[in-house]
């Protein structure tokens, strides 16, 4: 049994942290920079330069995020399996690293209205005939652990070997080099894979879902949320975020997401 004394201890403890929470926008205000999580190492989301230098889409929606809000931007480069937790241990205020807003996710962490979105793909080689799902059995297809890909496609192609890789960079070099049959991802690494063996004959095969993007944060942050969802509304309704998204994927952000 804990004891009176100890039982008050861990409702201040839990009071202070609550209090530490909800002052963090305050906090960031105040200390004049925002840490931001960003998946390096993602094809026109987020990858390094001819200069070794961060950029793409996500990386120019943080940098003009933190711009807006007043503060430096200190970069995170975290690995899309550390997204989620490096938010929870408080290693990043919020995350900007093409992260797909599911139930699921949203039971352990706050998403920001959506500020961009993904289409999942399967891809192969030409001479692959894959249609669906049941395509796949027996095939490696290889993804990025801990994504929407993962989870998509464990469920749905229960007769394949599921290859796991750690970022989008590992996975393209598995499908160039010849390691994995087929692959869950998104046609921008489709289009990196070409680009870098166009005589292997990868395309696309089949579409698995479309998938609406959020800027996650920690629950319990009401101020810094609605900081960053009215954010969010103002860079779409003045074509911020599209042109962003336009410079880098070649198009308009779909009518899914809305200003």
């Amino acid at each position: 049994m804990i004891s009176p004394t100890k039982t008050l201890a861990l409702l201040a403890l839990a009071a202070c942290t609550q209090v530490a929470l909800a002052d963090q926008f305050d906090d960031i205000r105040k200390e004049g920079k925002i840490r931001i999580a960003v998946a390096m190492g993602t094809p026109l989301f987020s990858y390094a330069d001819a200069n070794m230098q961060p950029t793409g889409s996500d990386v120019d929606t943080a940098t003009l995020l933190a711009k807006d809000l007043g503060v430096k931007f200190e970069m995170v480069a975290v690995t899309n399996a550390a997204r989620i937790p490096t938010l929870q241990a408080n290693k990043a205020d919020i995350v900007v690293a093409d992260l797909s807003i599911t139930p699921e996710r949203e039971k352990v962490i706050d998403f920001s209205r959506p500020y961009a979105a993904l289409t999942l793909i399967v891809a192969a080689p030409k001479a692959t005939v894959v249609k669906d799902y049941p395509d796949l059995n027996g095939k490696r297809i290889g993804l990025t652990r801990a994504t929407v890909n993962d989870t998509l496609t464990t469920q749905n192609a229960k007769g394949a070997e599921i290859m796991r890789y750690e970022d989008d960079a590992t996975l393209i070099t598995s499908a160039v080099t010849g390691q994995i049959d087929a692959f869950s991802s998104t046609p921008s690494n489709l289009g990196e894979i070409v680009k870098r063996a166009p005589q292997l004959n990868w395309e696309r095969k089949f579409d698995q879902k479309d998938f609406l993007l959020g800027i996650a944060l920690n629950k319990d942050q009401p101020k810094l949320k609605a900081w960053v969802d009215n954010w969010v509304a103002t860079n779409l309704k003045n074509g911020n975020l599209n042109a962003i998204y336009k410079k880098y994927h070649g198009k308009d952000l779909p009518a899914t997401v809305h200003p």
